[in-house]
């Protein structure tokens, strides 16, 4: 089945409300809904899913990946492990770092001897706190996390994240402390590598 932008905000907005229940959440969402471009965003602005819609559509990727990974790993006890309101929150909330950062502009390009306009994402961020580290900031705007889902959302990047790339060993020891934060990571790699696209 080909999904389509609205097809993959009706899943993330089906797999939040039946999943996430906790003081906040529906503040959270009315939040994601009415006031950003969760919904409209690129994941990126050159790789994957650097299109309308690819922020929703890769948090919902990540999301069925993230519990393919715990059920290889846990088996049908996973939920023995991480409950499902915690999978959905790191999965689903994991990049609102993005929210509102992504601009479009536009550049001269040749088509056929023939110089065209055609957009392209820019990034301004106005709250330039980091990546993961400013999902979970976001979040406790409106909700309380675990320190599970905040070691996994804050170290989703695994070793693309700047502060292991600046020599921190903070990383090994969340990966080692919350195996799910590593379990994740692996979603979030495998979704963004395997399962999405990139538009030239």
């Amino acid at each position: 089945m080909d999904w389509h932008i609205d097809d993959y905000k009706g899943e993330f907005i089906r797999i939040f409300s039946e999943n996430i229940h906790r003081d906040g959440a529906a503040k959270l969402l009315d939040w994601l809904t009415n006031k950003s471009d969760f919904f409209t965003a690129p994941a990126s602005t050159r790789f994957h899913s650097n299109r309308l819609g690819g922020l929703c559509e890769h948090s919902v990727k990540a999301y069925y990946r993230f519990i393919q990974n715990l059920q290889t790993e846990y088996e049908e006890e996973w939920e023995e492990v991480i409950s499902p309101e915690s999978v959905a929150i790191i999965a689903l909330l994991h990049d609102l770092c993005k929210v509102n950062t992504y601009k479009i502009e536009y550049r001269n390009v040749k088509v056929d001897g023939v110089w065209e306009q055609k957009p392209y994402y820019t990034t301004e961020d106005d709250l330039p706190y980091g990546h993961g580290e400013k999902s979970v900031y976001m979040i406790g705007g409106f909700m309380r996390l675990t320190r599970e889902e905040a070691m996994a959302i804050n170290w989703h990047m695994g070793a693309f994240d700047m502060r292991v790339q600046g020599g921190s060993y903070a990383l090994s020891d969340a990966f080692y402390k919350f195996p799910c934060a590593l379990l994740f990571h692996i979603a979030d790699v495998q979704s963004t590598y395997l399962d999405e696209t990139i538009d030239k």
